[in-house]
């Protein structure tokens, strides 16, 4: 995934606050199956972390031109 344009972007920061958010919830919440549980947070990290890249990558590049 690579972003092309500002609204790309917006919609992109969007989504990492949503992902971020459901992550803090799952993280209080100890009433889910602890392994589903577990494994749904390595997702969502794994997805926060790459929406972070793509958008540091995107503001990085946009500075630099």
């Amino acid at each position: 995934m690579a972003l092309g344009n500002a609204n790309e972007l917006i919609h992109t920061q969007e989504k990492l606050r949503e992902l971020k958010t459901r992550n803090e919830e799952l993280r209080i919440d100890l009433s889910e199956d602890p392994r589903l549980r577990r494994l749904t947070m390595i997702s969502l990290k794994r997805l926060i972390n790459q929406l972070t890249e793509e958008i540091t990558r995107f503001e990085s590049h946009r500075h630099q031109v």
